[in-house]
């Protein structure tokens, strides 16, 4: 999941056990509640297993993804899902795209094409340490608008530079990680939150929010109008949160020409593109134009099959392209051009984990929203919001929803948790269904930045031992305010402007 568990220490058998025992708890209790009227018994049992295995991949007995399918076999054993409906969450097309954006990112560590990215922008804006960690964050910016892996981008690209440049500035953990290294980590990671929620492809979940928009309110969040919503806020935010980090948390070297003649020094040695590289940055551009141009669906006219225009019939016929083809497309590419073997493709543990979870939890949801189980809840949550203007009840709602990741280990196990009933209940005290599913969307992302644990990124810079857990939490906790300031201010003006709301 987002939020997988590298660095979290193993868990001993005892608390495997407790964490199991909380889990049938919870089913056991949810299935002796008396059932409500018009809610079938396999509903009701679907619904138990669904509460299950949401709490299992918050606690973690076994790995999140192994939890779901687990889930996904009990809800076909007793009968809660015909067999078919249980597996069809495989066979959704947003799952394909996720898969091979994971599959991409695969080419781009292997390429080396992210490292030289980075390196380029480093040297042009590298002489100081807020251009450092600017360059960092841009490289980023860049590969997230089609990488939906964070460990990919941060793993494999972001961390690995900005732990060799402080190292180079002698800046390591303990005595010495305030020259530049405890700075850097905390910037990155509070830049990271703010770039996942820009994009669509900014984290795998973000697939999810745009699929329980889709089925619980009816909003479509495309790739081209999630990034259009974020863009503004996102853009504002990343100028802002490393300035204000700047000056509450300073880093004590404040210049780095070093970094940026070893970024120039590093691309010498590295040489000129090699071929793989750029048919990979000509995969890179036509999948992130084919999402571009996917986003101009129903902006663009009803072209006739007979229209004399071949250029507008053209993208036309672009803009009505399923998301994941054009990440599909790029994979195959990728193969018959020999950038990418086979042995790319099975050994990508981290796509295939999120294949498995996200296939099956997207069925599941759904399935669960079939039944009228959220249509009940929100209708009784709602009397706890009534004679409460709507604003207010969007504005308390959506800040016990975003300090509520406190108590989750990934956004994966948030959005699960909560972004659908805090969305029927917010629509139902009468405030906007697309102001309120882009509040939720986008604070999932941010809500990440409070804890070293919030997302896949978070253990990877705090498990570098720069910054302490006092620390960690002291900043995201101020960091939080600036953050939904800017995305609840400028955010919705920003969409009103829009006509979204």
């Amino acid at each position: 999941m987002d939020g997988a568990p590298e660095g979290h220490p193993k868990v001993s058998v005892l608390q495997r056990l407790i964490r199991w025992a909380i889990v049938l708890f919870i089913v056991a209790v949810v299935l002796l509640l008396p059932r409500p009227s018009g809610i079938t018994p396999q509903s009701w049992t679907l619904l138990a297993i669904f509460l299950g295995t949401i709490t299992g991949s918050i606690l973690r007995p076994i790995p999140g993804g192994a939890m779901v399918l687990l889930g996904v076999s009990a809800v076909a054993i007793t009968g809660a899902l015909p067999i078919r409906d249980a597996l069809g969450g495989y066979s959704d097309p947003i799952v394909w795209l996720v898969l091979a954006a994971f599959f991409i990112a695969r080419a781009m560590v292997k390429t080396g094409l992210g490292h030289r990215i980075a390196l380029l922008f480093i040297r042009t804006i590298g002489h100081r340490t807020l251009g450092l960690g600017y360059a960092l964050v841009s490289t980023e910016f860049l590969l997230a608008s089609i990488i939906p892996s964070t460990g990919a981008r941060c793993g494999g690209v972001i961390f690995p530079i900005a732990k060799s440049v402080s190292e180079a500035y002698d800046s390591r953990p303990g005595a010495t990680a305030g020259r530049l290294g405890a700075f850097l980590m905390v910037m990155l990671y509070q830049c990271e939150v703010i770039i996942c929620a820009t994009f669509l492809t900014g984290q795998a979940s973000n697939i999810l929010i745009a699929k329980f928009a889709q089925q619980t309110a009816g909003v479509d969040l495309s790739y081209g109008r999630w990034l259009l919503g974020g863009i503004v806020p996102g853009l504002i935010a990343l100028v802002l949160v490393p300035q204000i980090l700047y000056r509450i948390f300073p880093p004590e070297i404040k210049h780095t020409p070093a970094a940026a003649e070893r970024a120039h020094q590093e691309l010498r040695q590295m040489g000129a593109m090699k071929w793989q590289e750029w048919v990979l940055l000509t995969v890179f551009i036509v999948v992130a134009a084919l999402w571009m141009v996917r986003g101009l669906a129903g902006f663009l006219p009803s072209i006739p099959a007979t229209t004399s225009s071949p250029l507008l019939a053209g993208l036309t016929y672009l803009s009505r392209l399923d998301y994941s083809i054009p990440p599909l497309f790029g994979v195959c590419a990728l193969l018959l051009s020999g950038v990418l073997d086979w042995e790319d493709i099975i050994t990508e543990r981290g796509a295939w984990d999120v294949f498995l979870w996200y296939g099956g939890l997207v069925r599941m949801a759904e399935a669960l929203g079939e039944t009228g189980i959220t249509k009940r809840f929100a209708d009784v949550s709602a009397s706890f919001t009534a004679g409460w203007p709507w604003w207010l009840a969007l504005a308390g709602l959506v800040l016990v929803y975003f300090y509520a990741h406190y108590g989750f280990a990934s956004i994966t196990a948030h959005v699960t948790s909560m972004f659908i009933p805090f969305l029927v209940v917010i629509i139902a005290a009468g405030a906007p269904a697309y102001l309120a599913v882009l509040l939720l969307a986008y604070f999932s992302n941010l809500s990440a930045s409070l804890t070293h644990y919030g997302t896949t990124a978070a253990p990877i810079y705090f498990g570098s031992g720069y910054v302490s857990q006092k620390d960690w939490w002291r900043l995201g906790l101020i960091m939080s305010l600036p953050n939904i300031l800017v995305w609840s201010v400028v955010g919705l003006l920003w969409w009103k402007l829009l006509r979204w709301w």
